[in-house]
């Protein structure tokens, strides 16, 4: 059976209540379906209303009225100021019915509260509330996702949805600070041994940096290739050279002295040092390049430098005050051994290199990294028309 391509849209409201992590557990973990894209984006009110009259005319049922008429009051801008939305990009068989009953259905009437389990995403995070005096009459309505049911649907808003992000930059700006010399940015990487299958690790790493109360202000899939990769590491190199290089000449040393039952004097030490310790340093920089781009830095052309790599991670931005201390803070130190209690990489990192994370340490190297991969750059629209151009 062929693949198919739909969709999630979070919520305005759910993003701000830093849900967002919880929903993409949810989704990842029960859909057995491959997460490709994923972009925040601001609709503007002619989105709103285009994709709230599209609601309205599928169905005359209570709960897409109810979803057409939340789009259209809630996904646009308000007091000229537009609102942070989520779309996520999910690839396999039968994904429309899989999203749905992930997501959940909408009740048509006053349920007790005793009665909900909390199975299903809406479940969970979804509110709606009834008034006590008119059964039909609703007080309070927040979906929390939104979903399509069907594959042409699907087809459909998806269309639309690429058609309106052509162009658009990566990064929402929607927010005016008071003092905004004290805003920095940060980018964080949810590396490639958090996508091996489908689990929640990625969504509960973005919950443990909600505590920070910074703001996610863009977010993609990316596959390093091997050239963004050792640009990337590149400062890494020098420094594994000057760290492990002296001690693998060591450790040689020891295993040459024990094998051949004599004293090497120490200027063999040093040559060792400068030539079988520097490659081990230089093969150690090599699994690192290989672990981000799932290829080996050996024998490739320039133009096959420049293809994406074999493994993905996922790519966010947060904004705030001190961002990139606080977003440090919660990832914890290098060595997952060596991090606190309550850490990402304490939680989740198995080893130095397989520490699950990465963040920028510094304005200045936040620059430099967002430019290597291209963070203005998501591939969720050349995703959508590769897909319906197949069809």
């Amino acid at each position: 059976m062929s693949k198919g391509l739909s969709y999630v849209i979070v919520t305005p409201y759910t993003i701000a209540k830093s849900r967002t992590g919880g929903v993409l557990s949810r989704l990842l973990t029960r859909t057995e379906l491959e997460l490709v894209g994923a972009q925040i984006f601001a609709p503007d009110m002619e989105f709103a209303q285009k994709y709230a009259e599209s609601l309205r005319q599928r169905a005359p049922q209570n709960q897409l009225v109810l979803l057409a008429d939340y789009v259209k009051n809630y996904f646009g801008p308000s007091g000229g100021r537009p609102h942070r939305t989520l779309l996520l990009l999910f690839r396999g068989e039968n994904p429309c019915e899989k999203l749905l009953n992930t997501c959940g259905h909408l009740y048509t009437k006053h349920v007790e509260v005793d009665y909900l389990a909390g199975e299903t995403i809406r479940d969970t995070y979804s509110d709606l509330i009834f008034s006590e005096h008119s059964p039909d009459e609703v007080r309070y309505f927040e979906p929390a996702v939104l979903t399509p049911r069907h594959q042409e649907e699907a087809d459909k808003d998806l269309l639309f949805i690429s058609d309106f992000l052509q162009g658009r930059e990566n990064l929402i700006q929607n927010v005016v600070y008071p003092d905004p010399s004290k805003i920095e940015r940060t980018l964080v990487i949810i590396k490639p041994d958090n996508w091996k299958n489908n689990s929640s690790r990625p969504g509960a790493i973005i919950d443990m940096f909600s505590r920070t109360g910074l703001r996610i202000i863009g977010m993609k899939i990316h596959k390093f290739s091997l050239a963004q990769a050792l640009d990337f590491y590149g400062p890494v190199e020098a420094m594994l050279n000057e760290k492990l290089a002296p001690d693998f000449g060591r450790r040689a040393l020891e295993l040459l002295e024990k094998e051949f039952h004599f004293e090497i004097s120490g200027e063999l030490s040093k040559v060792l040092g400068k030539s079988f310790g520097a490659e081990c340093a230089r093969d150690q920089f090599h699994q690192i390049v290989e672990f981000m781009s799932g290829k080996r830095p050996n024998g490739y052309t320039n133009e096959e430098l420049e293809e994406p790599g074999n493994v993905k991670c996922m790519i966010l931005v947060y904004e705030g005050e001190n961002a990139v201390k606080k977003i440090r803070d919660v990832l914890g130190p290098t060595d997952p051994l060596k991090a606190p209690d309550g850490t990402v990489r304490r939680e989740f990192g198995s080893n130095i290199m397989v520490n699950t994370a990465h963040a920028s340490d510094s304005q200045e190297n936040y620059e430099r990294e967002q430019k290597i991969v291209r963070i203005n750059n998501n591939s969720v629209v050349s995703i959508i028309k590769d897909y319906l151009d197949k069809k």
